[in-house]
């Protein structure tokens, strides 16, 4: 059996790939039509009480209905690319304009942040999705850059990729 890993991990665990996360909903069906929809994710039911969405790559999240729930911490969002801070802007727009449409509970204004420019939707279920600036790649260009110091991506003066701005 070849080795799939294209470079030797130092960890004890010797893992692959970060393939997935979770998220809960209360409502699947109400809940898909939010994700394809409006968020325009790829979704997939994997079973009577679960999804799985996708959007531009691999890695996935699932999605799985519980009785209960309570409110994601804004810091445990999840992260949906843009190019530029126009595209940030036009996406803020449409939430802003179809919030009570979809259900949006919380809605934040678009600004620069931790190198890039975002806002923050908190979507029916409670959980919260970050629209953000980051070119092609996500935040592999972060991993380029290495370990920071100082603020690192949190000071208002890191320089992100140009494209971005």
């Amino acid at each position: 059996m070849s080795d799939s890993r294209s470079d030797p991990r130092t960890g004890t665990l010797k893992l692959n790939f970060l393939s997935h996360g979770t998220i809960e909903s209360t409502d699947t069906e109400k809940s898909r039509k939010f994700y394809e929809d409006f968020l325009g994710l790829d979704v997939i039911r994997t079973s009577p009480i679960s999804l799985l969405l996708r959007l531009g790559g691999t890695n996935a999240l699932a999605c799985v209905e519980v009785k209960e729930k309570a409110e994601m911490p804004m810091l445990n969002h999840n992260g949906l690319d843009v190019l530029t801070k126009a595209d940030v802007d036009e996406a803020h727009t449409m939430a802003e304009a179809q919030s009570e449409k979809w259900g949006i509970k919380k809605l934040t204004r678009p600004l620069e942040q931790h190198g890039t420019y975002a806002f923050f939707i908190c979507d029916p279920d409670d959980n919260w999705w970050e629209i953000l600036t980051n070119p092609e790649g996500g935040y592999s260009w972060m991993f380029d850059r290495g370990e920071q110091s100082g603020r690192g991506h949190l000071d208002k003066d890191f320089e992100r990729p140009e494209e971005t701005l």
